[in-house]
């Protein structure tokens, strides 16, 4: 028994190595997958904002806020947040403000195609991860951490 376990066991541990090594590289991906969907959003916002003003009157129900303040902080969130996100500077912060932004946006449109729908999962289950894991070791938050005397086990 132990001749078989024992390959079997240094292959998954080599395996886990290898994903552990990765981790940096895939919460960089997902930062900088997020933060071009969002900050391209946001562009869009601006640069027709007499039509961003209409459809956050007529078209998205935001709940709590008057459409103006909706698509000002909306806009400016889609538009802040991403630089942040792709610094990883509050990286949690700005995974968490964006997550809200996506939740906002997909619960605003009340005809949501599926395929738009699914799209707004993903975001939000990329976000969420972020959000709890923290943006990873290439970031400026855990630059930070490391030159103020905070280890990665107290950054994340």
């Amino acid at each position: 028994m132990n001749l078989v376990f024992t390959p079997v066991h240094r292959a998954w541990c080599t395996l886990e190595r290898g994903l552990t090594a990765l981790q940096p590289a895939g919460a960089l991906a997902a930062r900088l997958h997020l933060a071009q969907v969002f900050f391209l959003a946001g562009l869009t916002k601006v640069r027709d904002w007499d039509t961003t003003l209409l459809l956050f009157t007529e078209e998205y129900q935001v709940p709590l806020l008057p459409p103006a303040w909706a698509a000002v902080s909306g806009t400016a969130g889609e538009l802040l947040l991403p630089v942040l996100l792709v610094l990883g500077l509050g990286g949690r912060f700005a995974a968490l403000g964006l997550l809200v932004v996506n939740a906002v946006a997909a619960i605003s449109l009340p005809d949501i195609a599926p395929a738009a729908w699914q799209q707004h999962l993903t975001w939000g289950a990329l976000l969420a991860a972020l959000t709890l894991a923290g943006p990873g070791a290439w970031s400026v938050d855990r630059w930070r951490a490391g030159s103020i005397g905070l280890g990665p086990d107290r950054m994340n």
